[in-house]
């Protein structure tokens, strides 16, 4: 039987809080064991201590005793705040609680100490204001709203735009605000569309407080829940009442048909080209449909003009009223329009919405003045992109063509124009044929590029990328021969292909005393197949002296995202089989938080286009210091694709990403080639004893601004040898995009440093000789080079000092920062 004071032992110990008894002599009389695993300090030293300020480094020591001090001093709780590192190497904040204790007689007995991890608590308070200032900030309105439909929360924006204070709107239905401009069936289709597809966005008229009606853009997005019900709607919208009075001028005077009020054919131009770009992003069909009225002619010679563009008007006004709101109806003169149906979800949507159109043609039409009444049918032709993948003018010159077969096959008839398409399936056909036959004669190969962890140089593994030895062109990159394969049967052989060569290459390393992991990419088809799983156990089967834990898969994040359960599922069951997973090019996609939630996946790798540019731009080494926040916080680990040099080793240490791949390790190999790689290796010496640094955002330019300031004098020279070929790079030191950060962010969080001093100078000094320079542009050979010599020297003196001041940055917390802290 477990006896009382063990059982408050076995409470106070697994208390998720630090808990310490100090006498007034400064012994530690107890200490719990939950504070002793977060700072890794056994329990036996501290109570073997003099004092326990003995086990801190002096810094920390000092700010013991002072806080215990102050506790010992006074009645009442001592509340105080500090940054520690813990055991696990991270930094924890910390909530700590010191109670002064008592005698009976009324002396001083000690402290009681209480420590609580609010790390995650700040982190999401922190959120909280960010996403809160940006709520109140926005230009645009923003208003919230619950499954009901009923105003939860405006932002005051909304107030500024519409008039409407926030007291008076919660609780109140959007509908206030509606303008009565709108037919049922426009609401109608923006709730299907937010109920099937979760957002709908487009031009709506609206009404202000003091009845003024207002054009604004509004989209709209269904917020869901984790069980999937909506649990909220928002809404962002913007007054455009300038741009649309500007809209109407220009169309009123260029962009309109005279006779009708129908976008003319510049106005056609631009809205084809919106479509296309509209087309482009969301991966749906534009149709352009070509009408031509049958048997105009007679009616105009027999009723005259007038007449005849009285029908031509009654025809403009049947085809705006049986297209959708989004389409668009021109006409190009005489009895020809075109109609533009865009973001349509297939051909049969096409063809239903000619179906409506040519059956309104040939209703009878009254002329005016004349009791007579007239009856004409349509042919059209319609080209559908990007089926028929051209520019706008090919678009209608094909659609015009297709309705001239529209016209040979009958009245009252459609006909869709690909004049290529059969080409193209038969050209991709025989592509695919012939890389079915290059893999049954084994002419693909896996090349290996090593993946190393960069502080130790340890080596972590491989990923294994295919190259086709094509007996006439070479070894071919999978750039030329990959996407062939996207879709077809041959993507899946393909993909077993990779995954077997692979654990045979590793049992063969394996045999030749090199056991290590390898990763092969894996498409979706292949990955949401049925028996993949049951396929790899037989490949495993295959290699019995390798386990599941040598093989890794990479997916792109869209890959999951695309049937995220069933992925899901087949991602758990590989992981019971020991086969590991990593999220392929992060940051390219969707990131959804979602995927990393949902998803058991292992590993993030960030794209190479984000690590590449990183030294270039402040923008990249955000999202790179963004993702590995994000794998820190979701506890995945994090992989850095696309390292050339060592500066993006360094670049990468800093943010706390240690493996990392890419040309500057090493490119991809034969097999046979990476057993002496692995033994030759060693890392850059500048990565060794690099310690990673929690840099602010606001940091980031002086991160980058060595490589950035190195681009500027490239620019400079380049323009001082050929003026005429070159632009000019900015010459104000306040301008370039160092100088924007010194002379903005830089010099208030470091104006104070003698460090920051130097670097203000020295780029002071470099842009004083650029403009002297620049006012002598063009120079002669000689002289140039002489210039070229003292600016480089000038910029390594400046490089030095910017060296400096990051290291001067990166001590922020102090010299001897200790590795482990007390309570404080």
């Amino acid at each position: 039987m477990i006896q009382r004071p063990d059982v408050l032992r076995a409470i106070i110990d697994n208390a998720p809080i630090g808990i310490w008894l100090l006498a007034s002599d400064g012994h530690l009389q107890f200490v719990n064991r939950t504070w002793c695993e977060w700072v890794g300090i056994p329990e036996r030293e501290f109570l073997a201590a003099a004092h326990y300020s003995s086990l801190y480094d002096p810094a920390t020591a000092a700010r013991c005793m002072a806080s215990d001090a102050e506790a010992l001093a006074r009645d009442g709780m001592h509340v105080s705040h500090e940054t520690v590192r813990f055991a696990d190497g991270r930094r924890h904040d910390l909530e700590i609680v010191k109670l002064r204790l008592t005698e009976p007689a009324g002396g001083v007995a000690g402290l009681i100490g209480l420590c609580l991890d609010v790390t995650e608590r700040r982190a999401t308070e922190e959120r909280l204001r960010l996403l809160a200032g940006v709520f109140a900030s926005a230009q645009e309105g923003i208003v919230i709203c619950d499954p009901e439909g009923a105003i939860v929360d405006v932002n005051p924006s909304f107030t500024r735009i519409t008039g409407w204070p926030r007291e008076e709107v919660l609780g109140q239905n959007p509908r206030l605000l509606g303008s009565g401009r709108h037919r049922p069936e426009f609401f109608q289709e923006m709730w299907a569309s937010l109920f099937t597809q979760g957002r709908w966005a487009n031009e709506i008229w609206n009404r202000r407080k003091d009845g003024t009606i207002y054009p604004e853009w509004l989209g709209i997005t269904a917020v869901r829940d984790d069980e999937g019900r909506i649990a909220r709607f928002v809404g962002v919208f913007s007054d455009i009442t300038r741009l649309k009075r500007q809209e109407e001028e220009l169309q009123r005077l260029a962009h309109h048909d005279a006779l009708t009020g129908l976008p003319n054919r510049v106005l056609l131009a631009d809205r084809m080209g919106q479509a296309i770009a509209l087309t482009r992003r969301t991966g749906k069909l534009l149709a352009v449909a070509y009408l031509d009225l049958d048997a105009f002619k007679p009616v105009n010679d027999r009723f005259g003009h007038d007449r005849g563009d009285a029908l031509l008007q009654e025809i403009a006004r049947r085809l705006v009223a049986t297209l959708r709101s989004g389409d668009t109806v021109a006409r190009l003169g005489g009895d020809e329009f075109v109609l533009l149906l865009p973001d349509l979800e297939s051909i049969e949507e096409c063809e239903v919405a000619l179906g409506r159109v040519l059956l309104a043609v040939p209703q009878p039409v009254a002329l005016p003045g004349t009791a007579e009444t007239v009856k004409v049918s349509a042919s059209v032709g319609v080209s559908i992109y990007p089926h028929d993948e051209t520019d706008p003018d090919e678009l209608l010159r094909h659609a015009d063509q297709a309705m001239y077969q529209a016209k040979r096959e009958g009245r009252n008839r459609y006909h869709l124009f690909d004049p290529v398409h059969d080409v193209r399936v038969r050209a991709r056909r025989a592509r695919v044929e012939r890389l079915r036959e290059a893999l049954a004669q084994g002419e693909f190969v896996l090349h290996y590029q090593p993946k190393v962890n960069l502080r130790s140089g340890r080596f972590l593994g491989v990923e294994g990328l295919a190259r086709w030895r094509h007996p006439q062109r070479g070894l071919l990159p999978p750039a030329e021969f990959l996407p062939d394969l996207d879709g077809t049967d041959v993507e899946i052989a393909f993909g077993e292909w990779a995954i077997g060569s692979a654990l045979a290459q590793l049992e063969t390393w394996r045999g030749q005393g090199l056991d290590t992991v390898a990763c092969i990419n894996v498409c979706g088809r292949h990955l949401l197949s049925e028996g993949f799983v049951a396929q790899l156990q037989r490949l495993f089967a295959a290699h019995p002296a390798l386990g599941p834990g040598h093989l890794q898969l990479e997916v792109l994040e869209s890959v999951a995202l695309a049937d995220l359960f069933h992925a899901g599922d087949v991602l758990d069951t590989c992981r019971r089989l020991g086969v590991s997973f990593a999220i392929d090019d992060f940051g390219t996609g969707y990131s959804s938080l979602t995927y990393l939630r949902r998803l058991p996946v292992d590993v993030l790798k960030i794209d190479s286009s984000f690590v590449l540019n990183m030294l270039h731009d402040p923008g990249d080494l955000v999202i790179v210091d963004g993702v590995v926040a994000l794998a820190e916080a979701f506890g995945r680990s994090v992989v850095a694709e696309g390292v050339e040099t060592a500066q993006h080793g360094l670049a990468l240490l800093r943010l706390g990403c240690e493996v990392a791949q890419g040309y500057g390790i090493a490119r991809p190999m034969p097999a046979e080639e990476v057993p002496a790689w692995v033994v030759r290796w060693r890392p850059d010496p500048s990565w060794v004893n690099v310690d990673p640094h929690p840099w602010t955002a606001a940091d980031f330019p002086l991160l980058v601004g060595e490589q950035q300031h190195l681009d500027w004098l490239d620019q400079l020279l380049a323009w001082a040898r050929a003026p005429e070929r070159a632009s000019a790079p900015p010459l104000d030191e306040q301008s370039c995009p160092i100088g924007r950060w010194v002379y903005g962010a830089g010099r208030l969080r470091h104006g104070h440093r003698a460090e920051f001093a130097e670097v203000e100078q020295r780029h002071a000094a470099i842009h004083r000789h650029a403009r002297e320079l620049a006012g002598r542009v063009p120079l002669a050979a000689g002289e140039l080079a002489s210039e070229e010599a003292a600016l480089r020297a000038r910029c390594l003196e400046f490089l030095e000092r910017l060296r400096a001041l990051q290291r001067a940055v990166a001590r922020l917390t102090g010299p001897g920062e200790p590795e482990r802290a007390g309570p404080g």
